[in-house]
């Protein structure tokens, strides 16, 4: 029972002040002078006041309210490692039946790091569950928070929590962990293609050991060395990159008799190759309408390196012209087609002819480039055709197609092929989705026989137009039209004939990307994706090997002609292998060398400040030798008392209540104000009477 008094006045305050303080005056002048019957009036002037003010006992029946106690478990990565899971079960489930115990306790569990998303998994982060467990709270309800923890929290504040309760950390893990790891000192984002790319890394133990260790180096699933460390000292690695495009690095140890875990004894670096300026060879057979459509497409290109020759004079021609007049510069072909052959990535030649520019022997060594691992591509015309075709020089071993001799003359529009609509270089083309297909019309095909490779594109008749072909370990391209410049100008509206060159020349270039045969993964968020091109109908389930050495498999469904696609949600943070027909890649899913795993051993040291701030406590749940949980007591405390002891913790309750009920008595009220009034008026009446 709660009782107090208050008044509810039967006038207004000023009212009240308008009756009461003349008698007042009249009463106290009274007995100043000592007049009869004085006091007898100053009595009945109070009880006329008091009738007045109308006193009211107050009764208000309350209810108490419960203190908050915020149980944060950490359910991290981390926490699977050995019996700390177990630990943390068990802890959890006894706090809980002793919480329970306690009426005076509001208990919230949260668990933290069980969220899909890539920040929960990677990072150890209870102050954030518990600032949201008390978001809805007053601070004067907050009886406190306990966290069961192995005590890698990432983010620990700086300062004290901003609450004013205990906070108590109870870590699993024992005292004697052992753990090593590898880690990255200096990785950079880019590295150029085929050169040595300078890294460095470290070797770190928790026992500060020193001494030497071997490192597995390994770039894109392969291992490429084994580096001799030395534990404790930065090391310096080179590293060269094979392709463009994501390149894994991956840098590993062996796991020492006693460690925690062998998750962290692997480093990741994700490494984009960077190709340095592609060197291509352009030689046109002689001035035409669509001469520098090539040219001006390789030259808007930064990061080609183009070196065009036009023979703009045959050397049959003889019409007297001055020397002085003559050519800009000489044509150097033993050193572009013998010497410096090696050092073009991608040679093409745009409607030339044989006319003994370029001796007989050389054709031989063009056609070895291309064996070699050399690009070539013949933008053919009506020269292809003809007698002085470089079909008929010893460069027909690395042509795709033989010439009919037969030039067609006729309006059609490109199409693709079957292979077309899958192929890397033509699929989804822009304004191929329609028919007819939404570009020009070209006019002249060159007619071809037992073309090899693939036919992506068709001309008038539904002859071949273009054709891509592998010869050895290099790709030949034949395009047989001389047309497509009349995309380039607009013609009919033009066509895609940037899209499509640059497509050809990157293709023959070997550019990843425009594989017909491509598996690629990438972890977005928590989430692997899986892409595979080819140009089969169905390449069957891709299958995955996660971190842990788990088998899935996952089925991969068409999204397009050629592009089939598949993914997975996971909650491992790590290297994935992924499988498709005899292509392998790999993709890592979450942050590269997650903090999660930066530092696995249990510790006290990174709670112990906001503990001691809030007058909380650390301690470990088992003893150093074994892993049976001991639970400290818990105890209620008022807030200014001490809120831990040896073997117990403290949580304060709070004195907030709320309030269920009032009931009001009147002093004054009814028969027995009426006759206390009546009582002092007539006492007064009778005395003044005498």
């Amino acid at each position: 029972m709660n009782w107090s008094i208050s008044f509810e006045p039967l006038l207004s305050w000023p009212l009240l002040a308008l009756v009461l303080v003349p008698l007042a005056l009249l009463a106290l002048v009274g007995l100043w002078f000592r007049q009869r019957g004085a006091v007898l009036r100053f009595v009945a002037l109070l009880a006329l006041a008091a009738a007045l003010f109308n006193p009211v006992f107050l009764n208000e029946e309350r209810e108490p309210l419960k203190s908050v106690v915020a149980l944060i478990v950490d359910r991290s990565q981390s926490q699977d490692i050995g019996d700390r899971t177990k630990q943390t079960d068990e802890a959890m489930a006894g706090l809980q039946q002793r919480l329970g115990s306690f009426k005076q306790f509001d208990v919230r569990v949260v668990e933290a790091g069980k969220s899909d998303a890539a920040e929960e998994r990677t990072e150890t982060r209870l102050f954030g569950a518990l600032e949201g467990a008390f978001r809805d709270v007053p601070p004067s309800r907050i009886g406190g928070a306990i966290m069961i923890t192995d005590g890698e929290v990432h983010d620990t504040p700086s300062g004290t929590p901003d609450f004013n309760a205990p906070l108590h950390a109870l870590i699993t893990g024992n005292d004697h962990e052992k753990d090593r790891r590898i880690r990255f000192e200096n990785a950079p984002r880019f590295g150029l293609v085929g050169k040595p790319l300078d890294m460095s890394y470290r070797v770190i133990s928790t026992e500060n050991e020193t001494g030497p260790v071997d490192v597995r180096v390994s770039v894109n699933g392969e291992q490429v060395s084994v580096e001799h460390a030395t534990v404790g000292q930065a090391m310096p690695l080179q590293v060269t990159i094979p392709g463009a495009g994501r390149n894994i690095i991956e840098l590993a140890i062996d796991r020492e008799p006693g460690e925690l875990t062998d998750t962290n004894n692997r480093a990741i670096a994700l490494v984009d190759g960077i190709r340095e300026n592609l060197r291509v060879l352009l030689v046109s057979g002689e001035p035409h309408a669509g001469e520098r459509t090539w040219r001006n497409l390789l030259k808007s290109d930064a990061s080609v390196d183009l070196v065009h020759f036009t023979i703009l004079r045959p050397p049959e021609k003889q019409d007297g012209t001055p020397i002085n007049e003559l050519s800009l510069i000489a044509f150097p072909t033993r050193e572009l087609f013998v010497e410096k052959i090696k050092d073009f990535d991608l040679i093409i030649f745009d409607r030339y002819q044989h006319r003994d520019v370029l001796p007989i022997l050389y054709y031989d060594y063009i056609s070895e480039y291309v064996e070699k691992g050399g690009a070539l591509l013949i933008a053919a015309g009506p020269e292809y055709a003809g007698e002085s075709s470089i079909a008929r020089t010893p460069l027909m071993s690395a042509l795709p197609a033989m010439p009919t001799g037969e030039v067609v003359d006729k309006a059609f529009y490109p199409r693709l092929t079957e292979l077309g609509q899958r192929h890397p270089v033509t699929r989804g083309l822009d304004g191929s989705a329609t028919e007819p297909p939404h570009w020009s019309r070209w006019f002249r095909t060159i007619g071809v026989q037992n073309p090899q490779g693939e036919v992506v594109m068709k001309g008038a008749d539904n002859r071949p137009l273009l054709l891509l072909d592998r010869k050895g370990e290099g790709r030949v391209g034949m395009l047989l039209s001389d047309q497509g410049w009349l995309w380039a100008r607009g013609f009919e509206g033009g066509g895609p004939h940037v899209q499509l060159y640059r497509r050809i020349a990157h293709w023959l270039m070997k550019e990843p990307e425009l594989e017909e045969e491509r598996l690629t993964a990438e972890g977005r968020g928590m989430v692997l994706e899986i892409r595979r091109q080819t140009m089969a109908d169905d390449p069957g389930p891709a299958q995955i090997i996660t971190p842990s050495g788990k088998t899935l498999t996952v089925k991969l469904d068409k999204s397009e002609p050629g592009v089939f696609l598949g993914s997975v949600q996971t909650s491992e943070i790590g290297l994935f292998q992924v499988a498709n027909g005899d292509l392998t890649a790999l993709a890592h899913v979450g942050p590269v060398n997650a903090p999660e795993f930066a530092d696995v051993v249990s510790t006290q040291e990174r709670l112990k400040a906001p503990a001691d701030a809030t007058g909380g406590s650390v301690r470990r749940l088992a003893s150093s030798t074994g892993s049976d949980v001991t639970l400290p007591s818990i105890v209620p405390v008022r807030s200014a008392g001490e809120a831990s002891g040896s073997d117990w913790i403290g949580l304060r309750t709070t004195d907030d209540s709320v309030l269920k009920a009032v009931s009001r008595v009147p002093l004054f009220g009814g028969f027995l104000g009426l006759g206390l009034l009546l009582l002092a008026m007539g006492s007064m009446w009778y005395r003044e009477g005498r």
